[in-house]
């Protein structure tokens, strides 16, 4: 088994449950495509997704969020009250109200900091980070970390560029003190150039005024099987893990075309489990990690102690990528 690099005389950080939410209502490809002029066969063709699913009004932030808390608890072995801290990484909730972590952390019955990250679609790695530095420093002895979005609350139905890739859910992950490291250092940065590439803000005269995404696909396309192999390489050498020594490779699920020519880059060898959550679950920005990840585990194609490379990307455009261990 090999071992990541950690620093002498701190608390090791890892990762000791996943838990996931995803919505119940499936929305396939033609149910799409009765409101965008498309067809399921050009969806399929420019993004691989053939599902994904909307959350219901019942089905709020707080609700998917704390629910993948308490499966991430429960997964842990952890009650509720040892929690000391919950970071919250979203998107979605553009309402510009606080509290959503407090929010969240009433609902599962703990009383722990919160904080909210706002990193899109990089943000779960991001906080993730966060939480591991806490523990490492100890600032905190357990740590939850939750990606949560609607993105369906923030897309217009008839935008060709973005209705028919962003799907809704939850992920989360305890963080807490491990005998050895579990959680790599990160690898981050961005290209401030392209910051206008994605962009969420009202637009007038659609979708009654409310906030909604704009997205330049060809230009994120592009910065993203571009610069991120080099991303990959550097968090990779982070951890003192080659590419040989992985077990599964769970990038921000965007565009399966990008998740197959990231993972051909890498040289990944053929073993190394592919997450490709994609296809089912559409892109849910923030959730896509944690939802991918524990996809692999609930099926049974990478078990306890494999390691995982991550790799967040998006708005800004932003990134974030860091080894892990499998709990």
């Amino acid at each position: 088994m090999m071992t990541m690099r950690c620093d002498p005389g701190t608390a090791q950080p890892a990762i000791l449950g996943i838990g996931a939410y995803r919505p119940h209502r499936l929305v396939d490809n033609e149910e799409i495509c009765r409101r965008l002029d498309s067809t399921p066969a050009w969806i399929l063709q420019r993004s691989g997704i053939e599902t994904r699913r909307f959350a219901g009004p019942d089905e709020t932030l707080v609700h998917m969020a704390a629910t993948a808390v308490g499966k991430a608890l429960a997964d842990a072995g952890i009650t509720p009250n040892a929690v000391d801290r919950i970071v919250v990484a979203t998107m979605s909730d553009v309402s510009g109200a606080v509290g959503l972590g407090e929010e969240i952390a009433l609902r599962i019955g703990a009383h722990p900091t919160a904080l909210r990250i706002s990193a899109a679609c990089s943000g779960f790695c991001v906080a993730l980070a966060l939480a591991a530095d806490m523990v490492r420093f100890g600032e905190a002895e357990v740590t939850v970390v939750v990606g949560v979005e609607r993105m369906s609350d923030i897309i217009d139905p008839q935008d060709r560029g973005t209705a028919f890739i962003f799907g809704d859910g939850a992920g989360a992950v305890v963080v807490g003190q491990a005998a050895e490291n579990g959680i790599g250092p990160v690898a981050w940065g961005g290209n401030p150039a392209l910051v206008d590439a994605i962009t969420v803000q009202p637009q007038p005269g659609v979708c009654d005024g409310r906030p909604v995404m704009r997205m330049a696909g060809s230009k994120v396309f592009r910065w993203a099987v571009t610069e991120l192999p080099a991303v990959v390489e550097r968090a990779l050498g982070l951890a003192g893990v080659g590419a040989d020594g992985l077990d599964a490779f769970v990038p921000h699920q965007a565009n399966l075309r990008i998740i197959e020519a990231l993972a051909a880059k890498a040289g990944l060898p053929p073993r190394v489990e592919i997450a490709r959550d994609i296809v089912t679950a559409g892109n849910t920005s923030a959730a896509s990690i944690p939802l991918a990840l524990h996809a692999l585990r609930s099926a049974n194609r990478i078990g306890t102690g494999a390691l995982a490379l991550l790799v967040g990307f998006g708005a800004g455009l932003e990134y974030a990528a860091q080894v892990v261990r499998v709990p």
